[in-house]
C-alpha cells in the first residue's frame, strides 16, 4: 500500500496527519507502552482511540490491521524502504521503534540481546500472569467461589516480582544505568498490578523494594506521565 489512507482501518479512523505514525490504542498496561515509547523518542504521531466499550477492537476495520484484535497497533508511513509498515504486538512495536530511532536499546549486540531477553520476560511472564490475576481480582473472576485459580496466578505474580526485584538489586533500571525498552515494557504492568484493589496486599508488593523504587522513578518521567493517559477518554 502506498500511503496510510489506503489501509482499510482508516475507513473507521481516518488519518488527519497521514505523514505521521498512526497509533491505535487504549490506556491499558499494554496500550500505554507504545504511547510512552513514542513520547520518549519524540516521533510525531497521531493517536486513535479503539473503544473497548464499543467493541471496536473486533470491528472489521481494526481486524484488517490486527487479526488478533488486541491493542496497540501502529502504521508507520515511513517504514523500511520508505513504504508504510503496519505492526502489532507491543514487543515488536517497541523493538521496531527503538531500531528506527536508535534510542532506548543498547547499540552493542550483547546489550541489545540482553534487553530483548527482558522484553520477552515481560511478554511471556509478567503480562499474561498479571493480567490473569487482574481478571480474578477486578473483573468477572472476582465473583468465582473457587479461589484456587486466583491464588495460582497470585503465586506466579509473586515469583515474577521476585525475579525482577533481584535483577534490580544495585541497578537503576533493568539494564543498569540505561533506561530501555525493557523498562517501558515492564513497568506499566507493575503499575497496573499494584493499582488493582487487593493485588498489592495479595502479592506482598511492599516486600519487593527494588521494584517499588524503580516503579516510582518510572512514573516520574514526563513521557511516562503523559503516555499513561493516551489516548484520552472522550468528553463526558
Amino acid at each position: 500500500m502506498s500511503d496510510v489512507n489506503s489501509f482499510p482501518v482508516t475507513r473507521k479512523w481516518p488519518a488527519q496527519h497521514p505523514d505521521r505514525l498512526q497509533l491505535y490504542s487504549m490506556p491499558t498496561p499494554n496500550g500505554v507502552k507504545a504511547a510512552i515509547m513514542l513520547e520518549e523518542t519524540g516521533l510525531p504521531y497521531e493517536v486513535h482511540r479503539v473503544a473497548f466499550e464499543k467493541q471496536e477492537q473486533t470491528s472489521a476495520e481494526y481486524l484488517s490491521l490486527n487479526p488478533n484484535n488486541k491493542i496497540p497497533a501502529i502504521i508507520d508511513p515511513n517504514g523500511p524502504g520508505g513504504q508504510p509498515l503496519p505492526l502489532w504486538e507491543s514487543g515488536a512495536i517497541l523493538l521496531y521503534l527503538a531500531e528506527k530511532t536508535g534510542q532506548l536499546i543498547p547499540p552493542e549486540p550483547a546489550g541489545r540481546y540482553e534487553t530483548i531477553q527482558w522484553v520477552m520476560f515481560q511478554n511471556g511472564g509478567i503480562g499474561p500472569m498479571f493480567g490473569q490475576l487482574g481478571f480474578f481480582l477486578k473483573f468477572a473472576g472476582k465473583d468465582w467461589e473457587d479461589k484456587r485459580p486466583r491464588d495460582r496466578f497470585a503465586e506466579e505474580a509473586r515469583r515474577l516480582l521476585g525475579v525482577l526485584d533481584q535483577r534490580l538489586e544495585g541497578r537503576e533500571w533493568i539494564m543498569g544505568e540505561r533506561y530501555t525498552i525493557a523498562d517501558i515494557m515492564t513497568f506499566p504492568w507493575v503499575n497496573g498490578l499494584q493499582a488493582i484493589e487487593g493485588a498489592r496486599e495479595l502479592v506482598g508488593f511492599d516486600r519487593f523494594r527494588n521494584v517499588d523504587r524503580v516503579l516510582r522513578a518510572f512514573l516520574q518521567r514526563p513521557a511516562v506521565a503523559k503516555g499513561l493517559k493516551i489516548p484520552a477518554a472522550p468528553p463526558a
